[in-house]
């Protein structure tokens, strides 16, 4: 579908943060048609100093801010729809639980069509507070949103099952990454980076790239680790990123007696090169919709080892591009590794059909084109 002229799209998050769906923003507004889009960012919150907006400016994208702390703030519709009203807002695109209730309410109200995106698969158990945010998120979309994204077809049934979403609103486009910027590192970056955090260059590094949330399951992966090294002596560990549960990793990692083996890098911007100084990556989730750092990983070549929960089954299958195995049980991890570790030949072999999975599935260049044809689609059915 051809558009006629060009339209601003708000894209409203509730922070700017390195999370998964903050960073996904970046790739996104830099291959959104500017022929067909004007896009523009409007961030909720300031979470961590909003790091991410620095990269989205870079673009020549605006960056915005309300401020909009509560929910319960009596200002943030009003603010919301002059700021929609202002900038001559045509599509509203949300993300995250602020952005998905109060975004497609104000949407609503100044009779534009709006879009969300999906990335969590909520837990089960949750305090009452956020049981009510969710009610409250989910009762906005049903009612006020046009098309939701799911990043995945296990996030998607789910959401059909849980949430009560028709099944013509909900719709799946897997998460994109620009594969030119994970290919661009080499040799010359792996040998700096591993000189840089002290890792022998002889050494089988294995790496984790994630928020530090406890449903993330990296201390199972310590846990893992002492039957790692028995089989494999010179093996690290490197933890990329922070988050609240950075301290109780520290402790498990002493508790375990690993110290010296494991690496916490904290946030870097220079992840490619991180995964390319890598030889097996390892993501021990609890709970993931659709994890687009295993995509990433896939971009450089490494093989997985992962949880099989969610929508990593989508984009892991065992014996093919990596392993899969039961989340939070170490000796599966332990094994799964030392297999792994074992066998560069099984590695390379497993690294080739990453990166083929990953040129079919999960490119920047195809994800936003389908965003392309749903945001025409929705535009002219509104006009």
């Amino acid at each position: 579908m051809m558009a006629a002229k060009r339209y601003t799209i708000a894209f409203l998050i509730d922070g700017l943060s390195m999370g998964g769906a903050e960073r996904l923003m970046v790739p996104i507004l830099k291959h959104l048609s500017r022929d067909d889009f004007e896009p523009r960012v409007c961030v909720f919150q300031t979470k961590e100093g909003n790091p991410m907006a620095e990269s989205i400016q870079a673009l020549g994208v605006p960056v915005d801010s309300l401020e909009i702390n509560r929910l319960r703030d009596i200002s943030a519709l009003p603010r919301l729809t002059r700021y929609l009203k202002e900038n001559n807002v045509k599509l509203v695109h949300t993300q995250l639980e602020f952005a998905n209730i109060l975004g497609n309410i104000a949407a609503k109200f100044m009779r534009l069509p709006s879009v969300c995106t999906v990335h969590v698969l909520p837990p089960e158990e949750v305090k009452l507070k956020t049981k009510f945010h969710q009610r409250a998120e989910w009762t906005s979309l049903r009612m006020f949103c046009d098309r939701i994204i799911s990043v995945s077809e296990e996030a998607r049934t789910y959401h059909l099952d849980i949430a009560g979403f028709w099944p013509e609103k909900i719709t799946t486009i897997y998460n994109g990454i620009d594969l030119m910027e994970f290919r661009k590192s080499g040799r010359a970056d792996r040998n700096a980076i591993r000189q840089e955090l002290g890792i022998p260059e002889n050494a089988n590094l294995m790496t984790t790239v994630a928020v530090l949330r406890q449903p993330k399951g990296i201390e199972f992966m310590i846990r893992a680790l002492p039957a790692v090294l028995a089989a494999d002596p010179l093996a690290y560990y490197l933890v990329v990123g922070s988050g609240p549960h950075h301290d109780v990793l520290i402790e498990e990692v002493a508790k375990v007696g690993v110290k010296d083996r494991v690496i916490f890098a904290g946030l870097r911007k220079d992840v490619p090169d991180l995964l390319a100084a890598s030889d097996l990556f390892v993501l021990p989730t609890l709970t993931e919709a659709l994890p687009t750092v295993l995509a990433e990983a896939m971009a450089v070549g490494l093989p997985i080892v992962a949880s099989a929960v969610g929508g990593v089954p989508e984009m892991v299958t065992d014996g093919a591009n990596g392993r899969l195995v039961s989340p939070g049980v170490p000796v599966e991890l332990s094994d799964a590794c030392i297999d792994l570790l074992s066998s560069p030949e099984k590695r390379k072999s497993m690294g080739s059909r990453g990166l083929e999975i990953v040129d079919e599935k999960f490119s920047i260049d195809r994800q936003v084109g389908q965003m392309r044809e749903l945001y025409l689609d929705l535009l002219s059915r509104h006009e």
